[in-house]
């Protein structure tokens, strides 16, 4: 059972870390949102529809912030107890420095199964909710939000322009202009069409009509007549086939055993393989940060020490083990061989934090560093004098 003690640290720790990962979660969330606030403003969406859109990132955005935000409270939370004396009245009460650690590797154990669980289900979960919801609304800009006589922007290179919306949902008089290929533009005029939605995607079907492309390289355009054409809306969401998941939307299962016959999967082989081990290690980072953190700076300290070396240390480590662990990611998606380098650092960063722990060593700056800035200090003071 957990002591007073070890309550008192957990609740601490645990409630600094809770307001940290919703300040920078909202902080980053409102940044990204503000790329999406043509949806409310110019294309006439709801705030609601907005809101809701772009807190389907969250998740995504947790995953990243959740293992920073730990370090940062482990860190305030270790602080505090030096400032209040509180460490050094503990280690004076023969609590070791390994029996100190259980509450902050508790919160750390709670964390990394926050983050195990996002990486997992919740965060692709979000990402397909995103697409599935930006290709409605996409649709809905087509069949209720184009305004009858007014050419309107759906997207950068593409305009609609409907001349009647009929009583049950029929377009008449339909102009579509397609330069969204730089290589070719493609103009559609059709007499009438509508909507339809099947397993397929999403798609407004046109009658009686003509396309008009032209490329770049070609001085006439070629005409085609046509008596139905279906316009693919779903793939406005994600550049391409509604229906194809990229491996940031597949679950973690999927990609641990993905489909051979995957489309995507024989193009992107490297791809999978490298999102799989990232997300495998995801719930690793907690641990390691906190056990990094209070390597460095869980020894006991008076108020007249200063800890912005063992700080700095700190930091530095943990942004070299993250660092490393995004470049093992990224050229994972080339070489199987770099995956090893995402769990070796990920080794280092325990082994050096717990061999710390284990004898109770004090960091402190070198004896040349504080020697060098005591004589420059000194210099400094002569040459004012």
């Amino acid at each position: 059972m957990m002591s007073s003690i070890d309550k008192y640290i957990f609740r601490t720790t645990f409630g600094a870390f809770a307001l940290i990962v919703v300040s920078l979660t909202l902080l980053i969330w409102v940044t990204q949102a503000l790329r999406e606030i043509d949806l409310m403003t110019n294309q006439g969406q709801a705030i609601l529809a907005f809101v809701g859109m772009t807190g389907l990132l969250i998740p995504v955005l947790v995953l990243i912030i959740a293992p920073i935000a730990l370090m940062i409270a482990v860190t305030y939370t270790l602080n505090k107890l030096n400032a209040d004396s509180e460490m050094v009245v503990m280690s004076a009460a023969g609590i070791s420095p390994w029996r100190l650690s259980v509450p902050f590797i508790l919160v750390a154990l709670v964390v990394s199964l926050m983050v195990a669980v996002i990486g997992a289900y919740l965060g692709p979960k979000g990402l397909r909710e995103l697409r599935n919801w930006a290709a409605h609304l996409r649709a809905d800009l087509v069949s209720t939000i184009v305004k009858p006589g007014r050419f309107t922007t759906i997207e950068r290179g593409l305009t609609f322009y409907i001349r009647e919306r009929r009583p049950n949902g029929q377009l008449v008089g339909i102009l579509i202009d397609d330069r969204r290929d730089a290589k070719e533009r493609a103009t559609f005029l059709a007499e009438r069409g509508e909507i339809l939605e099947n397993d397929r995607g999403t798609f407004l079907v046109l009658e009686n009509g003509s396309v008009q492309r032209r490329e770049v390289e070609r001085r006439d355009p070629t005409i085609v007549l046509f008596e139905r054409y279906a316009f693919d809306l779903s793939r406005f969401s994600a550049g391409g086939d509604g229906r194809v998941l990229t491996a940031r939307e597949r679950y973690l299962w999927e990609l641990a055993a993905p489909d051979p016959n995957d489309s995507l999967y024989k193009i992107q082989p490297g791809v999978f393989r490298a999102e799989f081990h990232d997300r495998m290690a995801a719930p690793f980072y907690p641990l390691a940060f906190t056990v990094l953190a209070y390597a460095f700076l869980g020894t006991p300290a008076t108020t007249r020490q200063s800890r912005a070396f063992a700080l700095g240390l700190t930091i530095v480590a943990v942004g070299v083990l993250r660092f490393t662990g995004f470049g093992s990611t990224i050229f994972a998606a080339h070489s199987s061989s770099a995956v090893i380098f995402l769990y070796v650092s990920l080794a280092i960063g325990f082994a050096v934090g717990l061999v710390v722990i284990a004898r109770g060593l004090t960091i402190e700056p070198p004896r040349l560093l504080t020697d060098s800035i005591a004589a420059l200090t000194a210099r400094l003071a002569r040459a004012r004098a």
